[in-house]
């Protein structure tokens, strides 16, 4: 028999300590990212996770740090990226969380300031103890009218 553990969140809601752990890594991530930190944003994935991001090609498996890096040098700023309507769901040693991203900042290049929002789907497994990201998908919505224009104007 297992049982539960709950505890309040910030929300006064109550959560359990799985769902809090993978908050917590996912609250890890974007910290990574504002501050273009490579190596500890690829710390939570799993090093064969299958990933769908918004670059080519069509999958990663797992996160290669000079890519990253090369990724985060290309921005002036750090770059934020900050969740809503985070839901999270926890079944034994298997997870799922999805929510809206939006991310901002602004590019060393021609593009300077960007921001939109992004749909993420994220597959966690409990590998020795700890919650690993084994699957990630992130996409943008865009427009079937045959112009093919990524949807960046669309608001949650």
């Amino acid at each position: 028999m297992t049982s539960t553990i709950l505890i309040e969140n910030s929300a006064r809601e109550f959560i359990s300590i799985d769902e809090q752990k993978i908050r917590e890594v996912i609250a890890g991530l974007h910290r990574a990212h504002f501050a273009k930190d490579a190596e500890a944003t690829a710390a939570p994935y799993a090093t064969d996770a299958t990933i769908f991001n918004l670059a080519p090609p069509l999958v990663h498996h797992g996160v290669n740090v000079q890519e990253k890096r090369a990724w985060f040098d290309s921005w002036e700023t750090p770059i934020e990226i900050v969740p809503r309507d985070l839901t999270v769901t926890v079944s034994g040693d298997f997870a799922f969380a999805h929510c809206f991203l939006h991310m901002s900042g602004t590019k060393k290049g021609p593009e300077g300031f960007v921001h939109f929002w992004m749909r993420e789907t994220m597959c966690f497994e409990r590998i020795r103890g700890s919650w690993r990201i084994v699957h990630e998908h992130t996409s943008v919505p865009f427009y079937m009218d045959g112009s093919l224009r990524p949807a960046f104007d669309l608001q949650p």
